[in-house]
């Protein structure tokens, strides 16, 4: 997506079964396995879904789960179709974008439970009308060049923590070999309290996904280890693996 002036187009390639997203250059934006369209393809979209580490796993499909960025519609499908959430809300400034996963990339039609947004991320996360209404955010706001994300300054993340309930967690994808990446995990340690943010190793293309939430304890080790075994029944991501991955956000 783009916070001003020209959206570009999306174009769709399909290689080895897997169909791939893209937005006026070779940059991937998404993909689907095209014979299982509810599995995550993209490792760092599958850590994204890290946050049902952070909650009970009774909880994992109750709540609002809001994706700001559709990209190819993976995170939207899963959060609907599989984890089966009371509400999910996917915000998408470019049409095009909306229009591809519609057409190519198996995004269901909005029913009680989905709800596409052609809107501004910004402006959807700003809205008093949103406040403490989201339990699960996820944050994949990418240009076509991606380079940084479009939308990464303080009054954002201060908003993103606005609309979540309290006990709610952010998932947000930044790149971690970037030199904006330290910039960017400060803003969101200044909005969520230091002691609510973590972050995963990044992975080999350099994606780190920092988790950040609002009033959670984290438990013990041993029911983390029992909502892996979970997550990892109910999805078959690698949430064990999650778990050695995660550190805290190191001191400033």
């Amino acid at each position: 997506m783009s916070e001003h002036g020209h959206l570009p187009s999306a174009t769709i390639s399909e290689q080895d079964g897997v169909r791939y997203l893209h937005l006026d250059s070779p940059w991937v934006q998404g993909a689907m396995l095209v014979r299982a369209p509810r599995v995550i393809v993209l490792e760092y979209v599958q850590r994204m879904t890290a946050w049902m580490l952070w909650r009970p796993a009774a909880e994992f499909a109750r709540g609002h789960a809001v994706q700001l960025g559709l990209g190819a519609g993976s995170l939207t499908r899963f959060c609907h179709g599989v984890l089966k959430m009371d509400r999910v809300t996917a915000v998408e400034l470019n049409p095009a974008v909306i229009a591809a996963c519609r057409h190519g990339f198996k995004l269901p039609a909005d029913d009680r439970r989905l709800n596409v947004v052609e809107a501004d991320a910004g402006t959807w996360v700003g809205d008093p009308a949103h406040r403490s209404r989201v339990d699960v955010l996820n944050v994949d706001l990418y240009d076509h060049e991606a380079a940084a994300p479009v939308l990464d300054s303080a009054t954002f993340y201060a908003d993103c923590r606005a609309v979540l309930t309290e006990g709610g967690v952010m998932t947000v994808n930044l790149f971690g070999r970037a030199s904006s990446f330290e910039a960017s995990a400060a803003r969101i340690a200044a909005a969520f309290g230091r002691d609510q943010v973590w972050s995963l190793r990044p992975t080999q293309e350099g994606n780190t996904i920092v988790v950040a939430a609002r009033g959670v304890a984290v438990p013990e080790r041993e029911e983390l280890l029992d909502r892996a075994a979970t997550i990892e029944q109910r999805t078959g991501l690698p949430a064990r693996k999650w778990l050695r991955m995660v550190r805290p956000l190191a001191p400033p």
